[in-house]
């Protein structure tokens, strides 16, 4: 089955990774970022050799990104982000294929035990199934 596990990020979380601190996300030093990397690059090539790994990726920071609706009129309306308000988002994905939930809950586990500065706030990891092209699970 396949599953989509997805890292949560703030645009406070982004601008810390730059060296900028702010009230609840402490500055990151290039080291603690060269870990956090190689150690997100070591999950993807053990994935890889497992033959867990479909796809991934890092995603860029929330002030890059558009909330596209449609008005009553029909016509598109763009707001920052698609959660404006708290600017949470999704820092990253994974789309693994694993004979279990206990197994993709594992990797989840893992990619939420991620390097980073201390005092960080912790960064929840989703797992959501993926529906095959017939609409089952």
């Amino acid at each position: 089955m396949k599953y989509l596990v997805m890292v949560q990020g703030t645009q406070a979380d982004y601008e810390a990774m730059r060296g900028r601190a702010s009230a609840n996300s402490p500055a990151w030093s290039e080291e603690e970022l060269q870990a956090m990397f190689a150690y997100m690059g070591a999950i993807n090539d053990d994935l890889s050799e497992t033959g867990e790994f479909v796809d991934g990726q890092g995603l860029a920071e929330p002030a890059q990104t558009r909330h596209v609706t449609l008005g009553d009129d029909g016509k598109a309306v763009i707001t920052d982000g698609p959660y404006s308000e708290t600017k949470e988002l999704l820092a990253g994905y994974w789309v693994l294929e694993c004979e279990s939930l206990d197994r993709v809950t594992e990797i989840a586990e893992r990619v939420a035990r991620c390097p980073q500065p201390a005092g960080a706030p912790d960064h929840p990891v989703v797992i959501r199934p993926i529906m095959d092209g017939s609409g089952e699970i």
